[in-house]
């Protein structure tokens, strides 16, 4: 049975979720904040859910041998390292969806107080002061919102501001054309936004991209008077800039939800009369955290009994129904690139992963994964199917998929082609109706196999005796041959065998079938 821990504080229908999906689940809401504890017991561990208090760190990860996935519920995952997640092939999946409403609510609230100087207003109201002529507000009616990032809860936010009349323009790299148009918004370049908004709201990542995306220069470049509101992440804006935009009125005014550092207890936004700040409440609505622990819930659980991959940051999505129907062909894939990578021995540059009919419409992205990963294994040994892209990427290896509809000898065809500085070596494969994978050609030579633990590659002339005299050497030394699979070009011409064994090949074997005749070429695989 599949254990998962919660390390932060979740709903109790997230546990419930677990326990009625057969999952052992550890509920300890206070433990993220325990690290020493947290990596004592991590190992035990196949799922973690968390937010944001746990920190998922690479030193954290050594201790967590066992760990399959992580679920943020919610949209940052910042606070887990990701590369050291996929150099251990643990998924990180986040919940991007259940507290989108929530954040631009939120964001919309935050625009409307900067707008009426709400906060303030309240303090000083609260405090019997009646000091009407101080608060000049601004109508938001006609006014244009600048958008950076209009992704699940950038365009709400823009849906919101349209619904409140105002004009919206929007800067992402990714959003395209028609997605705009569906939107109602106007799709600028950066500087545009810069130059022509009232109010500017972030809706981005943090990256090495978009950290201080808003600093000094850019407000400069901002019309006199605009306003910022931030409740994505801290980093995003210079926040010393800022403060100093503000001292000097190039900015009205500024509220945000999220800080650098936080908890923040000190930030030079704080005691300015015309910022208004939150700690970090943008998902902070009963409905979210319910949203995002059932979410997470599901999700994690999904992977652990299913194979699901739904809202992960590191893998492409597996459906619950791809997931059985996938599995086979994640099979085949892996042995297929474990097989090319097993008899490459020079630079490669490319590999290139075809696939024809059925499994042409599958997720082929998976397959890839698994087809490099089984291809980097025997040269890299610590490597799976979450971080073979990186790796392969990582050493200019290029990876090109080809994707062909139409079935021809079989119902579906993987077929992994290597192109390295000397040759380019292609083997192909398919699943039977029996679900288990067979390999079907090597270099254009037709055969029918099935993968062993323990086989012997060999290319040979096709002239008798051949195989007489190599069971001979084998049978000399005591080693038993299970099943023995043979194809050629044409009589007498180029051969390949491959003859799956009871255990190792010794070195001084493997020295003496190779000293036959007919043998140019002789490699153990391990499968």
């Amino acid at each position: 049975m599949p254990k998962v821990l919660i390390s932060d504080s979740l709903s109790p229908a997230a546990v419930q979720i677990f326990k009625d999906r057969g999952i052992e689940v550890d509920f300890q809401p206070k433990l993220g904040a325990d690290k020493d504890k947290l990596a004592e017991i991590i190992g035990n561990y196949d799922g973690l859910a968390i937010r944001s208090a746990t920190k998922v760190t690479a030193k954290l990860l050594e201790r967590a041998g066992n760990l399959k996935v992580i679920g943020r519920a919610g949209i940052g995952v910042d606070n887990v390292d990701i590369p050291a997640a996929t150099a251990r092939g643990v998924i990180v999946m986040n919940t991007p969806f259940g507290n989108s409403i929530t954040t631009a609510e939120h964001a919309i609230t935050l625009m409307l107080a900067l707008a009426r100087q709400i906060p303030q207003a309240d303090a000083s109201t609260q405090a019997g002061k009646w000091e009407k002529n101080r608060f000049m507000g601004i109508e938001i009616t006609g006014k244009t919102l600048g958008v950076i990032g209009c992704g699940n809860i950038g365009s709400i936010v823009a849906d919101r501001a349209i619904g409140l009349r105002m004009k919206v323009i929007a800067y992402d790299p990714f959003l395209s054309p028609e997605r705009a148009l569906d939107l109602g918004v106007e799709k600028v370049e950066l500087a545009d936004l810069f130059k022509r908004a009232d109010f500017i709201t972030l809706h981005t990542p943090l990256t090495e991209k978009t950290r201080n995306v808003i600093d000094a220069k850019a407000m400069t470049t901002m019309k006199k008077g605009v306003r910022i509101i931030n409740c994505a992440r801290g980093g995003l804006v210079d926040e010393q800039a800022l403060r100093a935009a503000l001292d000097s009125g190039q900015v009205a005014g500024a509220a945000f939800d999220v800080f650098t550092e936080e908890p923040a207890t000190t930030n030079p936004l704080f005691g300015h009369p015309n910022v208004v700040c939150t700690p970090h409440l943008g998902a902070s609505t009963s409905e979210a955290q319910e949203n995002v622990a059932l979410q997470v819930a599901e999700q994690i659980s999904d992977y652990l009994l299913t194979g699901a991959i739904s809202n992960a940051v590191n893998f492409p999505s597996i459906t619950a129904e791809e997931a059985p129907k996938l599995k086979p062909f994640v099979a085949l894939a892996e042995k297929l690139g474990s097989f090319a990578g097993q008899l490459t021995e020079s630079g490669v540059k490319r590999v290139q992963i075809a696939y024809e009919g059925a499994v042409a419409q599958m997720n082929t992205k998976a397959l890839t994964s698994a087809a490099i990963a089984g291809f980097l294994r025997p040269m890299l040994q610590d490597v799976n199917f979450v971080s073979a892209p990186v790796l392969a990427k990582e050493r200019g290896i290029i990876v090109e998929e080809i994707t062909r509809a139409a079935a021809g000898d079989y119902e579906s065809l993987i077929t992994v082609n290597v192109i390295t500085e000397r040759q380019s070596r292609a083997v192909s494969g398919t699943v039977f109706a029996d679900g288990r994978p067979r390999i079907v050609n090597i270099k254009g030579i037709r055969m029918d196999a099935e993968f062993g633990p323990s086989m012997i590659y060999i290319t040979n002339l096709d002239k008798p005796g051949f195989i007489g005299t190599f069971s001979s050497t084998l049978g000399e030394a005591g080693i038993n041959i299970a099943t023995f699979h043979v194809g050629r070009e044409a009589p007498g011409g180029s051969a390949v065998a491959l003859i799956e064994i009871d255990g190792e090949l010794p070195p001084a074997v493997l020295a003496k079938v190779e000293a036959l005749p007919q043998v140019q070429q002789a490699k153990p695989l391990r499968f």
